[in-house]
């Protein structure tokens, strides 16, 4: 497990708060899916800030234990589904989500079968901004229905923002 380093998760947040991808911070009032989701940081920093709902997705026991504990510290079992479950074969969505975040280990080549696997399944809502931190060298290609909007790198890792938006039909 490698979290997200404070100054990534600190720029990301800056970045979603001064309506880059829209005309107010992204994670109003949203509901955030935060992937490979670890200790849950992103998804308890959105609702800290004014997300409804998150939904963890966490395949590892221990850092799902971990997680499950800093939901309760925070006091937000009532605003969090927790989830423990390979992301690139998820359970049934609870309805479309309009922000995600996506975390695999580096170099596991995770991201884009679980992307690929989470819109497949109806996760996503249409527009959905998606964030993925990967390794900053490391390659990535998002799968078809993702624009690819920016990427920004923090030292190991590289946030790469992207928007689910398939073509009709």
């Amino acid at each position: 497990m490698r979290p997200t380093s404070e100054r990534a998760r600190e720029a990301l947040f800056n970045i979603l708060a001064h309506g880059r991808f829209g005309e107010r911070p992204i994670y109003e009032d949203a509901r955030v899916l935060d992937v490979f989701a670890g200790t849950g940081a992103f998804g308890l920093e959105a609702l800290s800030r004014g997300a409804r709902f998150a939904t963890f997705i966490e395949g590892d026991r221990d850092a799902r234990d971990a997680l499950a504990a800093n939901i309760r510290t925070m006091g937000e079992e009532s605003r969090t589904r927790l989830l423990t479950a390979d992301a690139t074969r998820p359970p049934r969505p609870d309805g479309p989500y309009s922000l995600a975040f996506l975390d695999p280990p580096y170099r596991s080549e995770l991201a884009q079968p679980a992307l690929a696997a989470l819109a497949a399944g109806g996760w996503l809502a249409l527009e959905a901004l998606v964030v993925v931190e990967v390794a900053a060298r490391g390659p990535f290609a998002p799968p078809d229905g993702f624009q690819l909007l920016e990427e920004r790198r923090y030292g190991a890792g590289r946030l790469v923002f992207l928007r689910w938006s398939p073509a009709p039909g």
